[in-house]
């Protein structure tokens, strides 16, 4: 029996261990980044992607400027299509609002496509707990689903898996007789989903981006189980984060483009599903009730607080494939719904349980991989620096923290405390190494997090400017004795 390794309650620290103990994590995680960002810098090669990157970003300024009078005109369009609109504050006013639409339409099985904002906000125990069967159908999302795991990526959500492990636990749980084969497991699943969506009373799905100019839902599948999931069932509820905007069909099909390119590194997925209202006489599908929650959760707090810009983010999961971090930790480490680089940055702002939500900010090298990945050039980097800064003004950072930065910053401000220094750890790290062989295998706490896991080089003998100093003094030297006239 395959079970999850990670405990999103523990405490970050313990997280963190536990992923980076998993001798199977790593395998994995490196076998999917690695050919998920291989294949965005080909789909964004094969184009203008500077060109793509600029446009999308401009455009996602503009939504975030004009965001108020956008979100009304989505409202109003979607009503006049006949549909309804709910507008949630929180996660537990979703949960309100879609149990209130199933229960009037008496809904006892539910079907989902991928949703990361049902996972934010915990949907699926919300309908379980009021007696309802909940499917989840887009295959990764179904895998982990059977396995009572939470996805693990924004786009790829088994991607903590392996091939082995999938197929251990699709023999554990749907009885599929032992194989390898991806063609047989798909059609095991296939052949279990399908009987699902003919039984479902209500389709739920998050959005990848909505139309205020007509009042479209989209969303973008590569399964086909997003379509059926919106067409097949009598109501369908859309969970929308009230960032998922876009002004003009136009600019839907400019970020179509940027997401399909960024997030599997494909031109176009295989499937766009758009919904514009319930059914209308003479359709031969599509829902009768046709919902749609906007979902705040934070999102306000994050423009009213100076963090606007990662709501230009599309959910493309990029920045997760080329953060060293991820590929280390992968996302359950985070303990949050939004792992990597931008969920390092949203996670402590919205307003979810996460444990040790404070650390995330943290949980990053700032090399700068995430912004250049990006195809809205967010500045993910920064981002973090700005929480980071917001923790040491709220006074959040531990007492070694600020003893060391205190120290630091007194170092820092005497020309002669600085190089008193350099030579204090000169000496006292050339002599911890030549104690273990030429490199520092142990130092004292809390520097033993380094040492646990690598060496620590000493420090250079001569600082810079010694030698510096030292080679300047030569040349001076030697240029005195070629001016000097000979003797007589």
């Amino acid at each position: 029996m395959t079970t999850s390794v990670i405990d999103l309650h523990a405490p970050y620290k313990e997280r963190v261990a536990d992923a980076l103990n998993n001798k199977h994590l790593k395998t994995a995680l490196n076998r999917s980044t690695v050919r998920m960002s291989a294949q965005r810098i080909s789909a964004m090669g094969a184009v203008d992607g500077q060109t793509l990157r600029n446009q999308v970003r401009q455009m996602k300024e503009h939504v975030i400027a004009n965001l108020p009078d956008l979100l009304e005109q989505l409202e109003s369009n979607i009503q006049a299509n006949g549909g309804q609109v709910h507008w949630a504050q929180d996660g537990a006013e979703v949960n309100r609002i879609v149990l209130e639409i199933a229960r009037k339409a008496n809904v006892q099985k539910v079907i989902k496509s991928k949703s990361m904002a049902t996972e934010e906000v915990h949907l699926n125990d919300a309908l379980e707990a009021a007696g309802m069967q909940v499917v989840e159908t887009d295959l990764g999302e179904y895998i982990i689903q059977l396995n009572h795991e939470p996805p693990s990526h924004i786009v790829a959500p088994v991607i903590h898996r392996r091939l082995e492990d999938i197929a251990q636990i699709m023999q554990d749980k749907l009885d599929m007789p032992p194989t390898l084969d991806p063609e047989v497991m798909c059609a095991v699943a296939r052949v279990k989903l399908r009987e699902e969506f003919l039984k479902a009373d209500m389709g739920v799905s998050g959005c990848n981006f909505a139309i205020a100019e007509t009042g479209t839902i989209c969303t973008v599948t590569n399964e086909g189980n997003g379509r059926m999931t919106s067409g097949m069932p009598r109501v369908y509820v859309v969970i929308m984060g009230i960032e998922k905007i876009v002004p003009t069909p136009e600019d839907a099909f400019l970020q179509y483009q940027a997401l399909c390119r960024s997030a599997t590194g494909q031109n176009f997925s295989v499937y766009l599903s758009m919904t514009s209202s319930p059914r209308q006489p003479g359709d031969a599908d599509g829902p009768e009730e046709f919902h749609v929650v906007l979902l705040d959760n934070g999102r306000t707090d994050m423009l009213e607080k100076g963090y606007g810009e990662a709501l230009m983010c599309i959910r493309c999961g990029a920045c997760l494939n080329v953060c060293p971090v991820y590929r280390e930790i992968g996302g359950h480490a985070y303990g949050s719904t939004y792992s990597g680089p931008i969920g390092a940055v949203i996670s402590p702002i919205l307003h979810t349980d996460v444990t040790n939500s404070e650390k995330l900010p943290h949980a990053s090298t700032l090399c700068g991989a995430c912004r250049e990945a990006c195809p809205v050039k967010i500045d993910l980097p920064r981002l973090l620096l700005d929480l980071r800064s917001d923790q040491v003004q709220a006074e959040q950072g531990s007492w070694f923290d600020k003893v060391a930065m205190q120290g630091f910053v007194q170092t820092m401000t005497s020309r002669a405390r600085y190089e008193n220094a350099g030579k204090l750890a000169s000496v006292g790290s050339n002599l911890l190494a030549g104690l273990t062989g030429g490199n520092i295998k142990f130092m004292p706490p809390p520097l033993t997090a380094w040492t646990n896991s690598r060496n620590f080089p000493p420090f250079a003998k001569h600082s810079f400017r010694e030698l510096w100093q030292e080679r300047t003094s030569r040349r001076k030297e030697i240029s005195g004795e070629r001016t000097t006239p000979p003797a007589p």
